[in-house]
């Protein structure tokens, strides 16, 4: 298990403290304070606690649980010394320190997580599937409240404190940077610390948003509203129960008059994980595994950075209008011929040809190629530098990571039992492909099977159960016949090599053995 050293021991702190040491990760504390300190030695007597950030040790990862204000300096200081950091939000106050931050990430290789934590709350996690699933229809309106009496704060105003979670949730439920911030505020206890804010979003496709915070309301608050054409759903993180409730509601035409179709809420089941467990574990294991693809990363902490930066500029000129850049698909080349959702995303140097379809929701990577005739459906998810060759249709609930290669006419499922005539959208099943998996021409993947890292599925094979990484597959149904390294040589391994087994691939002379998690790259030992 990863070391990982707290930076703050404060109310907040404490939670992050408790999950740590119960995944058995907690290996230090940093407290400025003697009374927190003194607090963090007596719940965690087994955990080294330092005084300065100088006395982290440098092969911990950290998790920085500071003032706002401090969130920067701290990421920078251990990026700067190759650590692995998350911290909480927001990333920084300053857009260009955000930047920074991100660039310095990526120059070091370190895994920079940000701390938006409802991203890991299950009721988000169903309310994404439904959205995804199409349940809502196509999204009209959104809005959240957050509110609570206290606490108050001088370092940022309530924009900054409460807004950054909801901010993170509209970006992703609708799939694309608004096209304009409006913000509006109050000032009751100091007169530049804005105690309530209005911050209003516009997207190009039609769609807005509103979020409203407070730290002077006479009760807490915490509710998230998503209206669509065919269905409405609440998210209130305060319910005892039922956090998650789906309104069917409709709007029927009677003679060019629009009337509400009333339904009966219907609660969704959520599975009762504490998100913040969840939270570390998925820091835990990109740590462990960098190539592992995070909700909050440092590019999603900096598109929610630049959505508070731009409803703070319109909230300090008194709630002027202000434009964000487009942001949906910038330098990608689209074949004059191809048919893009508005609300798509398709990163930068990414190449859409001919008779291609991207609909609205469908997430694609950088330099990735979607070859002659692709389909990519909204909720489908492809990572940077893939490659799709012609006729492959990606659907709702697949997952390609980084570097995956798609044969022509290979195919990928939803439904494990289709028929024309009975719908099955409930039972769609995901499929994940990691990162630099190969699928050969004509093969097919059937839902709910995954594909490991750069496994390799021969040509016409039929995937019908998980396939380890590195595995090569070949038949129907697919079956391991042996193992590829890296670059994608097959290593003289048989189908099921023995525990300790090795072998040296004649490419790139990579070595791997075989150990209790399946294939690992060993190190050449250089010494005499």
């Amino acid at each position: 298990m990863q070391p990982v050293t707290l930076i703050g021991y404060g109310l907040w702190g404490k939670n992050i403290a408790r999950n740590l040491a119960e995944l058995g990760a907690l290996s230090g504390i940093c407290e400025s304070s003697p009374n927190r300190q003194a607090a963090a030695s007596k719940a965690h007597p087994d955990v080294p606690v330092h005084a300065a950030i100088e006395h982290v040790p440098r092969e911990h990862a950290v998790a920085i649980a500071a003032p706002a204000a401090e969130h920067a300096r701290l990421a920078r200081f251990f990026l700067e010394r190759d650590q692995h950091v998350f911290v909480e939000k927001p990333l920084a106050l300053q857009l260009s320190d955000g930047e920074a931050l991100r660039d310095l990430a990526r120059e070091r290789g370190r895994v920079l997580m940000v701390g938006h934590l409802l991203h890991y709350h299950p009721a988000v996690l169903a309310l994404q599937k439904l959205i995804d699933e199409g349940v809502l229809g196509r999204l009209r309106y959104l809005y959240s409240n957050r509110l609570n009496l206290g606490r108050f704060r001088r370092e940022e105003n309530s924009l900054w404190s409460f807004a950054p979670h909801d901010i993170a949730l509209l970006l992703r439920f609708v799939g694309s940077m608004p096209r304009q911030v409006i913000a509006s505020g109050g000032y009751f206890l100091h007169p530049r610390v804005a105690d309530t804010t209005m911050t209003v979003l516009d997207w190009d496709s039609g769609i807005q948003a509103h979020v409203y915070v407070s730290w002077l309301h006479p009760f807490k608050e915490q509710r998230l509203v998503v209206v669509g054409e065919d269905g409405m759903a609440v998210f209130d993180d305060r319910a005892a129960e039922h956090k998650l409730v789906l309104y069917r509601h409709g709007v029927a035409w009677r003679e060019g008059v629009p009337e509400p179709v009333r339904a009966e809420a219907e609660p969704v089941p959520i599975a009762g994980d504490e998100p913040l467990r969840a939270e570390m574990s998925a820091f835990l294991a990109a740590v462990q595994d960098p190539t592992i693809p995070l909700p909050s990363d440092a590019d999603e902490g900096l598109r929610v950075l630049s959505v508070l930066d731009a409803a703070e500029r319109s909230l300090s000129h008194g709630g002027t209008p202000v434009t964000l850049a487009a942001t949906s698909a910038p330098q990608a080349t689209i074949h004059p011929t191809a048919v893009i959702g508005r609300e798509a995303r398709i990163g930068p140097g990414s190449r859409v040809w001919h008779f291609c379809h991207v609909m609205d929701g469908a997430v694609i990577g950088g330099d990735c190629v979607i070859g002659q005739n692709g389909f990519v459906q909204g909720g489908a998810i492809i990572g940077d530098r893939v490659r799709l060759q012609n006729n492959v249709s990606v659907y709702r609930g697949v997952v390609l990571e980084d570097d995956v290669f798609c044969g022509p006419s290979c195919v990928f499922t939803n439904v494990v039992r289709p028929r024309a005539h009975v719908s099955r959208k409930e039972e769609f099943a995901a499929t994940r492909v990691g990162r630099g998996a190969t699928i050969g021409a004509n093969a097919t993947v059937v839902c709910g099977n995954d594909v490991g890292p750069y496994a390799f599925i021969a040509a016409g094979a039929v995937v019908t159960h998980d396939v380890p990484a590195h595995a090569l597959v070949v038949g129907q149904p697919a079956r391991v016949v042996g193992w590829v390294c890296r670059c994608g040589e097959r290593l003289a391994l048989n189908a099921a090599p023995a525990l300790g087994t090795t072998a040296s691939c004649h490419r790139c002379d990579a070595a791997w053995g075989v150990g209790d998690t399946g294939l690992v790259e060993r190190q050449l030992d250089t010494t005499d």
